[in-house]
């Protein structure tokens, strides 16, 4: 980097970075700026402005790592990859009209100058639009991860009894996670009776109705006996007009009637008993 840039941006940091917030905040979404609060606002562009500085400076072990923090920071934050591209040109901006104002940049030296800087802003760019790619795709995973988890929780609600709440579309990833949730909770809590709730279900088609199938044979498998709950009245006309065969495991409307058939088959019931409040 040209010596007369890196003095000129050194010497001027403060101001340039007070334009910059300013111009940023005049330039964006209202719902990219206005999301956080102005602090963290102010921090977070105060800690962009010196990872430029510090990769003028030439400290690329340092410059690295706060990098990669600062792409972690703006993902959580939940600012857009054209948010972060466009502050590195509006940086460049700032510079050069101070340094033309200033009478640093001259007509003599003016295309010099600007050869060197745009040759080390499209570097520069390059590179954290590289980082905060990499860490977008990184945090997406671990949501995707996170995702399929709670897509298909095996909940034990009763010694022997468990629940797997189904809520939205199911798809074959799903199918597979689904099936999966269930042989291994159905023996880690030892399941007698595995309920599976499609009440949170919106469309229950042939495919559908297939992978719930092969789930409810698996667990009858590993010993445990499958109950569907939370057959709608709309479903249960879908199911019979597509022909789906069901009847090879008890079908409930509700939840609830659901647990108290699951009672009884492990020998138990619910009562109510009088004078308890």
């Amino acid at each position: 980097m040209n010596k007369l840039i890196f003095e000129f941006i050194e010497a001027h940091k403060l101001d340039i970075l007070d334009e910059w917030i300013k111009t940023t905040k005049d330039e964006n979404d209202d719902r990219v700026v206005n999301v956080i609060s102005d602090q963290v606002f102010n921090s977070t562009s105060r800690e962009f402005v010196d990872l430029i500085i510090t990769n003028l400076k030439g400290s690329k072990g340092d410059y690295h790592s706060r990098l990669k923090e600062f792409a972690e920071k703006v993902v959580r934050l939940g600012w857009p990859l054209t948010f972060v591209s466009s502050g590195l040109h509006t940086f460049g901006v700032i510079v050069f009209k101070r340094m033309e104002q200033s009478g640093v940049m001259t007509i003599e030296n003016q295309r010099s100058l600007f050869r060197e800087f745009d040759e080390w802003m499209t570097s520069l760019n390059i590179e954290i639009i590289g980082i905060y790619a990499t860490t977008w795709e990184k945090t997406v995973s671990l949501q995707k991860i996170a995702l399929q988890e709670l897509s298909a929780p095996l909940i034990p609600v009763f010694e022997r009894i468990t629940v797997m709440p189904l809520v939205g579309t199911i798809d074959t990833e799903r199918a597979k996670q689904i099936m999966e949730n269930l042989l291994k909770g159905a023996v880690k809590h030892r399941s007698e009776v595995v309920l599976i709730d499609i009440t949170g279900v919106p469309v229950v088609d042939t495919m559908v109705a297939h992978h719930i199938i092969q789930a409810a044979e698996a667990v009858r498998l590993v010993g445990a006996k499958c109950m569907l709950c939370g057959i709608r009245p709309e479903i249960a006309q879908t199911i019979v007009s597509l022909g789906i065969d069901l009847t090879q495991f008890t079908t409930k409307n509700s939840l609830q009637k659901g647990i108290e058939a699951a009672l009884e088959l492990t020998n138990r019931k619910i009562v109510s008993v009088e004078g308890v409040k």
